[in-house]
């Protein structure tokens, strides 16, 4: 998932922001992706500080929630599947429930249990030809969030299926950048991004009083901005097929793969979800991208707090209601 962002400047009043205020920005490597963190505090020092705990939070939702790393609770929860329940911290079982919410929403276009699909699809460059019929039935048969056994009792996890694999990269980068955004807030930054390799958390106003704009590219000419954005407390968090895909018999299959079908989704270009939380706007775009425009507008336009834009394949842009009308207005 990667959103292309371009700050645009929008004057407010600056009065309003009597007192120096320092903006502190670092980009660092985590969960695989390209993270940018910005704090706005009124010491440079604090600023900073705050910026390298938020680091420090990422890189410990990594080691929790990756099943990537072998010594995480989410590779024990897979390499026991079909054998017995793995107990897990509280934070990790709740977002297993609220990943399960999700799948219940959307009748099973968003599981976390899609991940045994990635031994069809290596998106490296690996994978030259489509798999066989054969193939992805026999994966798309391990894809079941209802076969995820959760026990609150005693935060218990159980994949009943041998073979079965958890993983949160539909909302896992999410989740770390409302953690961020928490542990910066607690230490004084009430304003800040957080730029989660796309997922785009964005709270208060800059340094010198002014709001974040946020630009989203155009999926067939990057470097374009085809429409901005004002953020005020919110995240906006892109998915698209056209920054990470493999061509297969020259034709190009995209990394969001329809939990159904075991096949990459087509059908749109890019989706942009717009809510109060990374980590649902993270699932929400993914879960859109596989519906399609029709179904996926109709999820949206259903949920409360939630907007959203489609650039189908024809690169035409399409919002959410609420969204239409206030282009309308523009």
């Amino acid at each position: 998932m990667c959103l292309r962002l371009i700050f645009i400047c929008i004057c407010l009043p600056l009065g309003l922001f009597a007192q120096a205020k320092y903006s502190f920005s670092k980009d660092t490597l985590l969960m695989g992706s390209a993270f940018a963190f910005t704090a706005i505090h009124e010491s440079q020092s604090k600023a900073q500080a705050a910026v390298e705990l938020a680091i420090a939070e990422v890189d410990r939702i990594e080691r929790l929630i990756s099943s990537w790393k072998p010594t995480s609770q989410t590779s024990s929860i897979n390499q026991f599947a079909g054998i017995r329940a793995i107990k897990v911290d509280w934070e990790l079982f709740q977002l297993i429930e609220r990943s399960q919410k999700i799948a219940q929403l959307s009748n099973g276009y968003f599981d976390i249990s899609f991940a045994s699909i990635d031994v069809l699809w290596q998106f490296n460059g690996d994978t030259v030809e489509m798999p066989s019929d054969e193939e992805l039935s026999a994966s798309v048969a391990l894809i079941d969030f209802q076969k995820i056994i959760l026990n609150r009792s005693d935060t218990t996890v159980y994949l009943e299926n041998e073979g079965m694999k958890i993983g949160f990269g539909a909302i896992g980068k999410g989740y770390a950048a409302d953690r961020a955004k928490v542990v910066m807030l607690e230490n004084g930054v009430t304003s800040g991004v957080v730029n989660a390799g796309g997922d785009v958390l964005a709270w208060g106003y800059k340094a010198d009083g002014r709001s974040w704009n946020v630009g989203v590219a155009n999926p067939t000419a990057k470097d374009e901005v085809i429409l901005a954005l004002p953020i005020v407390n919110q995240a906006i968090v892109t998915s698209g097929e056209y920054e990470k895909y493999v061509i297969v018999d020259g034709e190009r299959y995209g990394h969001i793969i329809n939990p159904k079908t075991g096949i990459p989704s087509k059908g749109i270009l890019s989706v942009s979800v717009l809510t109060s939380t990374a980590e649902l706007a993270d699932a929400l775009a993914t879960t859109v991208f596989v519906l399609g425009e029709k179904d996926g507008l109709a999820l949206i336009n259903h949920l409360e707090g939630v907007e959203g834009i489609i650039i189908n394949q024809e690169n035409k842009v399409l919002y959410s209601s609420k969204l239409k009308d206030w282009f309308a207005d523009e």
